[in-house]
């Protein structure tokens, strides 16, 4: 068991959060016994911040918000935005050229913190879980302007496509240098969202950069993880946890834990520190 741990990193869904996207007790007396232990409690998302801030409420026990899989930080007792990323307009038009072609549907998302607002381009392949999320974001969503353009520079895109490891492979060897991780759809659990983002972000980059700030070293640190976007981050932590209902390939990389309905976040805690 190790004592000198000093910061634990955890994705939010499908890993602190049950099915019902709910903290167990048992969880949340776990980020509170490491808050008292002053040993950095940070979650690293998917999500964006909007979606962030309207699933945890602003006295949530944590230290740091890593949302958009790495394109931001935020210090979440002072709301400081510490950290953001973006494409550049050359990268952005490569992206829009390749997933226009590979006739994806996709949303191009403004700069963080803001990020929660999209352009999006329906290539009419009848995806509803493409049409679901515009849905949900409603508000925040224009459709994508070719010509002329209504875009520059962005966050991220994410294009939602069935589920296909080939046609993944074939868009990360056309962009390139361009980040390119893959990750389970939120909303329905089966389609694959692809993002496309800065060259230098993921989850386990921006973890990186977090404990550079924070003097932390890799050797003190935790995470617990689910699916594929969560690969560098579990790549990254010196003790890398996948939950029991994680995909079989991911366990199978890493020390497992307990489901996420059944307290697997504190099972990976107690495993490391001994609570």
């Amino acid at each position: 068991m190790e004592t000198d741990i000093k910061m634990v990193i955890t994705d939010l869904d499908g890993t602190l959060f049950d099915d019902e996207k709910r903290i167990s007790k048992k969880n949340l007396e776990t980020l509170e016994w490491l808050g008292e232990k002053e040993i950095y409690r940070v979650i690293a998302t998917g999500r964006n911040l909007f979606s962030v801030r309207k699933a945890l409420p602003e006295n949530f026990p944590i230290d740091y918000l890593i949302f958009s899989t790495g394109a931001g930080a935020v210090d979440w007792c002072t709301g400081e935005l510490i950290y953001a990323a973006h494409l550049k307009e050359k990268e952005v038009a490569l992206a829009v050229e390749t997933l226009i072609d590979a006739k994806m549907s996709f949303m191009l998302h403004d700069l963080v913190p803001d990020n929660h607002a999209f352009l999006y381009f329906d290539s009419e392949c009848g995806n509803s879980d493409f049409k679901r999320r515009i849905d949900i974001y409603r508000d925040f969503a224009l459709p994508l302007s070719l010509s002329p353009p209504n875009y520059s520079h962005a966050s991220q895109l994410l294009a939602i496509v069935p589920e296909n490891p080939f046609m993944l492979e074939e868009i990360r060897i056309k962009l390139g240098s361009l980040r390119v991780i893959r990750t389970t759809s939120p909303l329905d659990g089966k389609n694959m969202w692809i993002e496309i983002l800065p060259p230098d972000v993921s989850k386990g980059h921006t973890a990186e950069w977090l404990c550079g700030r924070l003097g932390i070293s890799p050797s003190a640190t935790i995470g617990t993880g689910n699916d594929y976007n969560d690969l560098d981050l579990l790549n990254f932590v010196n003790f890398p946890f996948a939950v029991a209902n994680a995909p079989e390939p991911i366990k199978k990389l890493y020390r497992n834990c307990k489901s996420n309905t059944e307290d697997g976040f504190s099972d990976a805690v107690h495993q490391i520190i001994g609570i």
